[in-house]
């Protein structure tokens, strides 16, 4: 589980916050997700809610 988003790399996601990835687990921020539509530039996969770790 990565702890920063991938796109801005300085908000940090942690395991219990919100947060948006895709299939391949890539990790985006929720204001990063919105600018991107909701689509992963990595793969163009659907960026959903990342489950939420304790």
């Amino acid at each position: 589980m990565r702890d920063r988003c991938e796109r801005c790399e300085t908000t940090a996601l942690p395991a219990d916050g919100p947060a948006r990835i895709c299939s391949y687990e890539c990790t985006f921020c929720v204001p990063c997700t919105d600018a991107m539509d909701g689509v992963c530039p990595n793969c163009g996969g659907e960026l959903v809610p990342r489950p939420r770790r304790t």
